[in-house]
């Protein structure tokens, strides 16, 4: 009998499991989300004039695709920790959706007029 294998909890496992989650949240609340495909990739192919992109929206596909690097290293200094990482992931979640859908990110909380 071989011992059990340690749980996942690396950082790449982590920015999934958030991803995961802010995605279920959204797509039980917003019925233009549920067949949209969320995608984590590591990088953009190319820069944007405003700077290095975080997402890339893709309604003809319906796709979302979020750019892990850019999401977790590009933290203004001294926010670089696991609570900040966490946050800078949801928020990238909830923009990207948001920008799928046409809206603002925070019409996505439980009262869309309490912001």
């Amino acid at each position: 009998m071989r011992p059990p294998l340690p749980p996942l909890d690396g950082r790449l496992d982590r920015f999934d499991v958030t991803v995961g989650s802010a995605v279920e949240y959204l797509r039980g609340s917003w019925e233009e989300l549920r067949d949209v495909r969320f995608e984590i990739a590591a990088m953009p192919t190319s820069d944007r004039d405003d700077g290095i992109p975080r997402w890339r929206v893709d309604h003809a596909g319906k796709r979302v695709s979020l750019f892990r690097v850019p999401i977790e290293r590009l933290l203004p200094k001294g926010h670089d920790d696991a609570l900040h990482r966490r946050i800078a992931i949801e928020t990238a979640v909830f923009h990207a959706a948001a920008e799928y859908v046409g809206r603002e990110p925070w019409e996505f909380g439980p009262d869309p007029h309490d912001h």
